[in-house]
C-alpha cells in the first residue's frame, strides 16, 4: 500500500481521476475523440477511438511541450484561471459541425487536422479560435480585433479595425468569463457567411493594479474590475460578413448583460439579455440585416434568473427547446418559432442539471438529472411528450456525450467507491476502465439531518479510526456549488483523507443556498450572505456532537473562496462552536467583489446597505475569539488580496491575533506544487496545534 503523504495531497491529478476528458463524437459518429494522458499526469494529447473496431490512437500530440503553466501568455493564464483549467499539453479542441475537420488551439497558435492530411498551423497570435460550421474557415481575436483565416490557404483577413486600449471586438468581458460561464465573444452563423460578435468597452471601469512582488524584477498587471454597485463594461452585439465590410448593430435596448448568443438555423440571431438586477431575462430574436429584434419569451423571478446552456433548435419546424426554473425546479420546455409554448418536456420536484445531447431529426433530448441531490443519471425525453427514459443504473454520478443521431453514446461514471470509468454504452464496450488506487482511502459516509427550521440537509463524513475525535468542518456554503455527492471526486479529497488519518473527523454540510435543490432552496441566502449558511453549519456540528462522534468542543473549520468567507463568518458569528479556522482566499467585504455575482444575491450596496454590512467579515472582525490562519495568493485577480488586507486591518484595529500565509506568485487557485505542499503542511500543523 502506498503511504498517503503530504506530497501526494499536494499533487494533481488526484488518484483515479486521470481519465479521458472533453469527449465528443465526430459529425459522422464514427470517432469518439477526447483529451487524455496515458502517463496519468496533467499533460494531455488528443486521442481518437474508433467506434466500430474499438481501436484507439493518438490523433494529435503537440510539438515540444505544448501548453504549460510557464509558457502561456498572461492573457492565456488568466483565461485558464477563469476556466479553472489545470491540464497542460493539448487543453482544447473542437470539431467542425460538418466533415472531419478538427481545430486545436495551442498556446496562441491555431492548428487544424483534416482527414488524410498532416496537422498544420494556420495562424498565430490568436485568442479563442473557432471553426466555421463547414470547417473551411476559423475566426479568432488578435490584438482586440476579430480576424478570419482560410483553413486551406492560411490567408487571414481582419474584420474589425477599432480596438483602442480598453475596447475589444470578439472577446467576452470579465464577468461573462468568470460569472456567466461564457468564454467566447463571437459566434459563427450556420452557413458560415456571418459572424456575430461582442464589442466590449471597459473604459468606464477604473483600472485595478496587481504588483508581482515575488519577482526579482518589479512587474505589474492591470485589470478593469467591475466592483459591486459600480460601472460594468458597455457591451454591443454586431454582425459582420466574413468577407469584411460594415457591422450591423443589434438593438439591445437598456439591458445590462449580454448573457448568451446563438444563431437559429433559419438565420435569426438569438440573444439572451439580462437586467442588471438579474430578476428579468429576455430571449430576443434579431434580424441580422437590420438589427431589429422581437422578444420571444421573458423569464422573471423575485430572486434571480440562473443562466443555462440548454437552448436548442429544431431546424425543420423552427421550434426551440428552453430551460426554466419557473416552477422552482429547472425543467425543459418546447416553444414554437414565434415563442408560443408548446409543452413542458420534463417536470417534477427534482431539477434537471443540463442537456447533454440533442437529436433534432429524431425529436429527442438527452439530459442529466438526479434521482436525489446526491447522484446524477442520464435520461432521454421526446419533444412530443411521454415519460423520459432513464439510461443509467449504477448509483453515483453519470455524465454523457451523444452522437448527432443518438446512435452512439458514451457514459462517464463514478461514485464514492468507484473511480471514473468511460463506457461506450451503445456498443457495451469499456473505453477506459477505472484505475486501481492503492491508498486504502476511507470511503466517506453520507448522512442527513434536519436543521433547526425543519429543513433536511445532506452531509458527508471522513471518519478516523477512533471516535469521538476532534471535528473539522470543510465548508464552501455558497450558491451554485454542491460538496456532498456520491462521487469519487469527494473520496479523493486527500486533505480530508490525510486529516482523518491524523485522527480528525472531517465533515461537510450542504447548507441552504447550495445547488441542485431548486431555486427556493438556493434563494435562502438572498440579500443576506453569512446568515442561514452559518446556522446550518452550526446545526450540522450540533447534530454530529449528539451522535457521540465529536470530542467535546474541539471543532475547527476550513474552506476556500466562498468557503474562506464562510470560515470567517462561522468563527465570527458562532465563536462558541468553532474554535479555529483556516480561511483561504476569502471575500471579506462584498463591496469588493464583482457586479454580476454579488448583485445577483445581495443587490447593490445602495439598494441593500444593511445586507452588505451584516454580510461583511470586516465589520464583524472585532468579534474574533478563535484561532485563525488566513491564506491568500497575492496575484489573485478574482478575490483580490485586498480582501485579506482589509480584514487584517480590522483585526489590528481591534487588537485581535491572527496567523497569515501568503503566496506571492499564486492567483485564486494555487497552481505551484511546492506552494501547495507548503500550504498543506501549514494547515495540518495549525489544526494540530489549535484543535
Amino acid at each position: 500500500m502506498t503511504d498517503l503523504t503530504l506530497d501526494l495531497v499536494a499533487r494533481f491529478p488526484r488518484p483515479g481521476t486521470a481519465v479521458p476528458g472533453q469527449l465528443a463524437f465526430s459529425p459522422d459518429g464514427e470517432l469518439l475523440t477526447f483529451l487524455h494522458s496515458d502517463r496519468g499526469d496533467l499533460t494531455r494529447v488528443l486521442w481518437a477511438y474508433e467506434v466500430r473496431t474499438g481501436n484507439c490512437r493518438i490523433l494529435f500530440a503537440p510539438p515540444a511541450a505544448g501548453v504549460t503553466e510557464d509558457n502561456v501568455s498572461r492573457e492565456e493564464a488568466l483565461r485558464r484561471e477563469r476556466q479553472r483549467l489545470r491540464e497542460t499539453g493539448v487543453t482544447h479542441y473542437a470539431w467542425a459541425e460538418q466533415g472531419r475537420t478538427l481545430l486545436v488551439p495551442l498556446r496562441r497558435d491555431v492548428w487544424v487536422l483534416r482527414e488524410n492530411e498532416s496537422p498544420r498551423c494556420i495562424a498565430s497570435r490568436a485568442i479563442d479560435p473557432r471553426l466555421s460550421p463547414d470547417g473551411s474557415r476559423a475566426a479568432f481575436v488578435r490584438d482586440g480585433d476579430l480576424w478570419v483565416v482560410g483553413v486551406a490557404t492560411a490567408e487571414a483577413r481582419q474584420l474589425t479595425h477599432d480596438a483602442p486600449p480598453g475596447v475589444s471586438n470578439g472577446l467576452a468581458e470579465y464577468v461573462a468569463q468568470e460569472e456567466m460561464s461564457r468564454a467566447s465573444g463571437f459566434w459563427w452563423s450556420r452557413d458560415g457567411s456571418w459572424i456575430a460578435y461582442e464589442r466590449t468597452d471597459e473604459r468606464s471601469i477604473p483600472e485595478y493594479t496587481i504588483p508581482h512582488l515575488g519577482r526579482d524584477r518589479l512587474d505589474f498587471e492591470t485589470h478593469r474590475y467591475p466592483f459591486a454597485g459600480a460601472a460594468n463594461a458597455s457591451v454591443r452585439l454586431g454582425v459582420v460578413s466574413v468577407e469584411g465590410g460594415p457591422t450591423t448593430w443589434m438593438d439591445l435596448g437598456d439591458f445590462e448583460y449580454l448573457a448568451r448568443v446563438a444563431w437559429h438555423p433559419d438565420g435569426r440571431l438569438f440573444a439572451q439579455l439580462q437586467a442588471r438586477d438579474q430578476r428579468r431575462l429576455e430571449l430576443r430574436a434579431f434580424d441580422p440585416k437590420t438589427g431589429k429584434g422581437v422578444t420571444l419569451l421573458v423569464e422573471e423571478s423575485p430572486f434571480w434568473i440562473n443562466l443555462h446552456h440548454d437552448l436548442r433548435f429544431v431546424p425543420d419546424t423552427g421550434e426551440f427547446l428552453w430551460a426554466s426554473e419557473r416552477t422552482d425546479f429547472k425543467h425543459l420546455y418546447l416553444y414554437r418559432r414565434d415563442g408560443t409554448l408548446v409543452r413542458a418536456v420534463t417536470s417534477g420536484d427534482r431539477p434537471i442539471d443540463a442537456v447533454v445531447g440533442f437529436d433534432a431529426k429524431g425529436r429527442r433530448v438527452a439530459f442529466s438529472a438526479g434521482r436525489s441531490p446526491l447522484d446524477r443519471h442520464i435520461y432521454v425525453a421526446r419533444l412530443d411528450g411521454g415519460k423520459p427514459e432513464e439510461l443509467t443504473r449504477e448509483p453515483g454520478m453519470h455524465d454523457a456525450a451523444f452522437s448527432k443521431d443518438f446512435s452512439q453514446w458514451v457514459d462517464v461514471f463514478d461514485s464514492r467507491a468507484h473511480p471514473p470509468s468511460v463506457h461506450l454504452r451503445s456498443a457495451e464496450r469499456i473505453v477506459h476502465p477505472s484505475a486501481t488506487v492503492d491508498l486504502s482511502l476511507v470511503t466517506p459516509e453520507l448522512f442527513d439531518f434536519e436543521n433547526r427550521d425543519g429543513v433536511k440537509l445532506h452531509g458527508m463524513l471522513f471518519k478516523p479510526e477512533r471516535l469521538p475525535a476532534p471535528l473539522l468542518v470543510h465548508v464552501y456554503g455558497g450558491p451554485h456549488v454542491q460538496t456532498v455527492q456520491d462521487s469519487w471526486a469527494h473520496t479523493v479529497d486527500l486533505r480530508a483523507q490525510y486529516l482523518a488519518r491524523r485522527g480528525f473527523l472531517v465533515m461537510r454540510i450542504d447548507n441552504r443556498g447550495s445547488a441542485r435543490r431548486g431555486l427556493r432552496f438556493e434563494s435562502a441566502v438572498a440579500e443576506r450572505f453569512g446568515s442561514v449558511e452559518v446556522r446550518d453549519q452550526v446545526d450540522g456540528v450540533r447534530w454530529a456532537q449528539s451522535q457521540g462522534w465529536v470530542d467535546g468542543g474541539r471543532v475547527g473549520i476550513y474552506g476556500w473562496s466562498y468557503g474562506g468567507y464562510m470560515t470567517l463568518m462561522c468563527l465570527l458569528k458562532a465563536p462558541d462552536v468553532f474554535k479555529a479556522g483556516v480561511a483561504g482566499a476569502p471575500v471579506t467585504s462584498w463591496d469588493g467583489y464583482d457586479t454580476h455575482y454579488t448583485e445577483r444575491y445581495l443587490r447593490t450596496p445602495r439598494a441593500n446597505p444593511e445586507g452588505y454590512r451584516d454580510a461583511s467579515a470586516v465589520v464583524h472582525a472585532p468579534k474574533l475569539a478563535g484561532k485563525l490562519l488566513l491564506i491568500h495568493g497575492m496575484l489573485d485577480e478574482n478575490v483580490h488580496f485586498r480582501h485579506t488586507a482589509r480584514f487584517i486591518d480590522a483585526l489590528v484595529k481591534a487588537n485581535r491575533p491572527y496567523e497569515l500565509l501568503l503566496y506571492p506568485s499564486e492567483r485564486h487557485t494555487p497552481r505551484g506544487e511546492r506552494d501547495r505542499r507548503n500550504m498543506e503542511e501549514r494547515i495540518v500543523e495549525f489544526f494540530e496545534r489549535h484543535v
